[in-house]
């Protein structure tokens, strides 16, 4: 990004942005970076979140390191290990190659979301942060965007919308778009400590349930699980025991890491996903991240992409004389990426919560026979992404 160019046409501007999560800080930080006043709306009393551990995957570190923060992310993760798929005994389906991806893409980077989301924080002016400010409706007023909150009234050049699956931008603007639809599963989530550190992590696919482990840098393990359950549906002994219930009979080291695991600790939220926008764009306001285009977590790229969506829209901002140009520009760039890799994610994540046993049998042996380089070939369309240039944003000429 060329923070002067921008810095030189968003002289006085001002953008508000909607959401304090890894894309809204993200979001902010590369604007004010490029010139722009920013001000940061967030409706929880602080910035921040807890029990959750992120992956992020080489498109997304390359964003980071365009917003100056890469090195600072590394140093707090763990990088290189093992991973893949395996069974409910614990056999090999398929193992990803982790050094030949590090050599096509760059390495993975697993990485506590509270210590990403501290990097980020910490990057934003303190004065353009805003906490316990919960917005109630978008307008606009004039060729300015009016934002009403429970603090009172905002105005800016630029909105973004950052501010999850359940939008207020979003349906503000977007009235008529489809509800945020469920998935047909629900998710776990916990960090557990443990007295060994662990160094190989990957997912376990069973028949309608799975687990995924993550080793962290600070010795503590990322642990989720999913199964196939009704909307809503909640466990009367508690969630820690419904883990405990479905994956304790599953390879070493799941139980071992529930019985370490504390119950106040574990998190239940129900997968959704966003029927596909038919822009990210309104006038002056831009959708971005789970906003525009919130994906199921199988590909694990949901961050990665709001990150990608962060970088983007402030180097359209820099190319483009105008805002409206601008955001027409990120819309062309950010959508059909962000829209082809959530189908994508929905379709493994289908697949891999298959119940039935026949058709998961098949799809084992499917995964177990497919070879390594199939395999990493079929990332390349998410990880094969580089931050664009002012040059690469399909800028006006004169």
């Amino acid at each position: 990004m060329d923070g002067n160019a921008l810095g030189d046409a968003a002289s006085g501007r001002k953008a508000i942005v909607v959401g304090g999560g890894i894309g809204g800080l993200a979001a902010a930080i590369a604007l004010d970076r490029c010139g722009w006043r920013v001000e940061v709306l967030e409706r929880a009393a602080t910035f921040g979140e807890i029990g959750a551990g992120l992956s992020l995957w080489p498109n997304g570190v390359r964003a980071l390191d365009a917003l100056g923060l890469g090195d600072q992310v590394r140093e707090r993760a763990l990088t290189e290990t093992e991973g893949g798929i395996r069974d409910t005994t614990g056999r090999w389906l398929s193992r990803t190659d982790v050094q030949e991806l590090g050599r096509r893409y760059g390495p993975v980077v697993a990485v506590h979301r509270a210590h990403l989301l501290e990097i980020l924080r910490e990057a934003v002016p303190t004065a353009a942060l805003r906490t316990g400010t919960e917005v109630i409706a978008v307008g606009t007023e004039g060729p300015r965007i009016e934002v009403r909150h429970s603090e009172g009234t905002s105005r800016s050049d630029l909105l973004v919308g950052a501010d999850g699956i359940r939008s207020v931008v979003r349906r503000s603007l977007w009235p008529r778009h489809p509800a945020p639809r469920y998935a047909g599963y629900t998710a776990w989530r916990v960090i557990v400590d443990t007295d060994r550190p662990l160094t190989s992590g990957g997912e376990t696919w069973g028949r309608g349930e799975r687990v995924g482990i993550v080793p962290l840098a600070d010795g503590t393990t990322y642990l989720f699980g999913a199964a196939s359950a009704p909307e809503g549906q909640r466990s009367p002994d508690g969630e820690l025991a419904e883990m405990r219930r479905r994956f304790n009979g599953w390879h070493a080291p799941i139980p071992e890491l529930l019985a370490a695991a504390s119950d106040d600790a574990v998190m239940r939220h129900d997968i959704y996903h966003l029927p596909p926008l038919r822009t990210f764009v309104r006038g002056t306001t831009a959708l971005l991240g789970d906003a525009a285009h919130a994906m199921t977590p199988d590909m694990g790229q949901g961050a990665n992409q709001a990150l990608e969506d962060a970088v983007t829209l402030a180097a359209v901002l820099t190319a483009h004389p105008t805002v409206e140009s601008a955001l027409s520009a990120y819309d062309r760039g950010r959508r059909a990426r962000a829209q082809m890799i959530a189908r994508r994610s929905r379709l493994i994540g289908t697949v891999a919560q298959w119940s039935w046993s026949p058709a998961a049998a098949v799809r084992d042996w499917v995964v177990r026979l497919s070879p390594s380089a199939s395999m990493l070939k079929a990332l390349d369309p998410a990880l094969n992404w580089s931050p664009p240039t002012p040059d690469a944003t399909g800028a006006d000429r004169p």
